[in-house]
């Protein structure tokens, strides 16, 4: 197993891999259609200039598709709690591409804040550009900071909720929550909608290798939205705590596990293990300080 681990960089989009001789047929008729098929019809309707209402309804058409040929079971909880008329800065756990599907089914327009290596690639990134998804720089400088802000602002504006992964990585639940999400609720004055997300991690093992798994459950619980001007860090951690709490609790669809003797260490990336998980925590620190 290499040291350094990272998500792929280069504008080809990464393989998949049938689980069985069973499933190939389902996974390249995923693959040609649902994924290389559906970039380049987005791409035409943005070229089209479909209002966003059409692309957005376009998108939870897609997903509802991708969810049958891939046999998912989603056990969705809490979409009373969803107010449609209402904008959110919508705080999710991450496990991987699958959970695009799952959200999806969310009674609200969508804007993702997505990373900016995605952007490269030919697939995803066709997508990506077609729907004006906003693009997080790795590099957080005040030029990508300010650009941020401003198609966030434009997509609340819009009456769009906005899609943010506060742990930044799919490595694990273990993997802790940045500020960065709650700093950008209070700063456009949304409420924040927290949703946990288990399972999804099964469906596609990327960037850990190109298996698809079909025919797998996620979970996704939408918790009572909250006031971002009340979450101040330790309030922020509350609520972290809660969200992962719940995903551990579910004892049908186990959350991914950050194993690093599996999966790499990750150097160079920037994440945090979650003090809840003090054993990984400290195993890290003592990667990051080098020898003595």
């Amino acid at each position: 197993m290499s040291d350094r681990q990272h998500l792929p960089d280069v504008p080809q989009p990464p393989r998949l891999v049938a689980a069985n001789d069973a499933d190939r047929l389902r996974v390249n008729l995923g693959g040609l259609v649902l994924l290389r098929g559906a970039s380049v019809a987005f791409a035409c309707l943005a070229n089209l200039g479909m209002s966003d209402r059409i692309m957005h309804g376009a998108e939870r058409a897609w997903a509802r598709a991708t969810a049958r040929v891939l046999g998912l079971e989603l056990d969705i909880e809490g979409l009373d709690l969803v107010d449609p008329s209402e904008t959110y800065v919508i705080v999710a756990l991450h496990e991987g591409l699958a959970d695009v599907v799952a959200l999806f089914h969310l009674p609200l327009p969508l804007r993702f804040l997505v990373r900016d290596e995605f952007f490269s690639w030919k697939t995803l990134g066709r997508y990506l550009r077609a729907t004006g998804q906003i693009e997080v720089s790795e590099s957080r400088d005040l030029a990508s900071l300010r650009q941020l802000y401003a198609g966030a602002t434009a997509a609340i504006g819009a009456g769009e909720s906005l899609v943010v992964f506060p742990q930044g990585s799919v490595l694990g639940v273990e993997v802790g929550f940045q500020e960065g999400a709650f700093r950008l609720a209070r700063s456009l004055g949304t409420r924040v909608l927290p949703v946990v997300l288990a399972g999804s991690h099964r469906v596609w093992e990327h960037p850990f290798s190109p298996l698809v798994r079909l025919d797998q459950r996620i979970f996704m619980h939408v918790l009572p939205a909250v006031d971002a001007h009340g979450l101040a860090p330790r309030e922020s951690r509350h609520l972290e705590r809660r969200m992962k709490e719940i995903a551990l609790e579910e004892s049908s669809v186990m959350p991914r596990r950050f194993d690093p003797d599996r999966d790499g260490w990750w150097d160079g990336y920037r994440f945090e293990i979650d003090p809840d998980f003090p054993e990984l925590a400290s195993r890290l620190a003592r990667r990051r300080a080098g020898p003595c």
